[in-house]
């Protein structure tokens, strides 16, 4: 149905100019909502959102319950339920919201995945520093441990956002909200050897970019080809665990938190919006302990 995909193209403009989200958030939000707008038409046979009553959208949840999705999952789809009817209610397409009374279902927080200081040690020396490649994935590396930043803010980086002299990095993270994050030693040694000769061999003959990282074709290395080199020096350096975009993330704030950092510096650092996100950094840090304990202690 028309109106169904126009509502939807409506809702993702509003969100897209009034929350300033990421494309992968923006990409999330119209899939979830497609995939609801199809079971009211095919499984309940709706054309009108007015029709749609709580139970509509409870009976949505459950097919996808039975399709073997995860409660963060089904709670990420109510967040888009829910406010799209908010957006379809203010615009006055709806009279009524049928997301009012829903419930989030109970989600078990799962801590993430995070290498040792020996481990992070080993993917450093990973990479082959004879190559340009080589060299500028150690610098990669090093940035991302030693800024806590994600892929995504790590690949936009321009030449003008690393200022080594001054030891920091210009971040501009989710909403393009900006912070500055401070450079250790390493980072800022690793970043040196990088611009001074291995970039200028990667952009050879090519046209310029301002991008600081660039691929063998001197264009802006791109999120996908990041993952797969630290994934491929992950192996190299004997890596058992399971590697996620954010493991580097996780490193950097559970290291800083086990070494008494304060929470709120930690924070600012990851540029995270509420505390209590950055607060999983410490069970982490409590797990571990509990773990060294129970391994080492004779009565534990």
């Amino acid at each position: 149905m028309k109106e169904f995909h126009y509502a939807i193209e409506d809702y993702i403009h509003f969100i897209q100019v009034e929350r300033q989200l990421s494309i992968n958030t923006l990409a999330s939000y119209r899939r979830d909502l497609e995939n609801y707008v199809q079971f009211l038409q095919e499984a309940e046979g709706m054309a009108d959102f007015r029709k749609v009553e709580r139970t509509t959208i409870l009976r949505h949840l459950e097919q996808l319950r039975m399709q073997g999705k995860t409660s963060r999952t089904v709670a990420r789809h109510i967040s888009s339920i829910r406010s799209f009817h908010q957006f379809l209610l203010r615009e006055k397409r709806t009279e009524t919201d049928p997301t009012v009374h829903l419930e989030m279902p109970t989600i078990e927080q799962k801590l993430p995945n995070i290498l040792s200081i020996e481990e992070i040690e080993s993917l450093l020396t990973a990479p082959n520093r004879s190559k340009p490649q080589g060299v500028r994935d150690v610098a990669m590396l090093e940035l991302l441990y030693g800024s806590g930043m994600r892929i995504s803010e790590l690949i936009a980086l321009d030449l003008a956002d690393i200022h080594l002299t001054m030891g920091f990095v210009r971040v501009f993270g989710k909403g393009g909200k900006e912070r500055i994050i401070p450079l250790g030693k390493s980072a800022l040694s690793s970043l040196s050897a990088y611009l001074d000769g291995a970039r200028g061999q990667l952009q050879g003959k090519y046209p310029k970019t301002d991008a600081f990282f660039i691929n063998q074709r001197g264009k802006r290395l791109t999120r996908q080809g990041c993952w797969k080199l630290m994934k491929e020096h992950a192996l190299k350096a004997g890596i058992q665990h399971e590697l996620t975009p954010h493991t580097l993330r996780h490193s950097f704030a559970t290291h800083l938190v086990e070494n008494g950092a304060d929470l709120r510096a930690v924070q600012e650092m990851l540029g995270h919006a509420d505390i209590s996100t950055t607060q999983i950094y410490t069970h982490i840090s409590k797990t571990r302990l509990s773990e060294v304990y129970k391994q080492f202690h004779p009565r534990a």
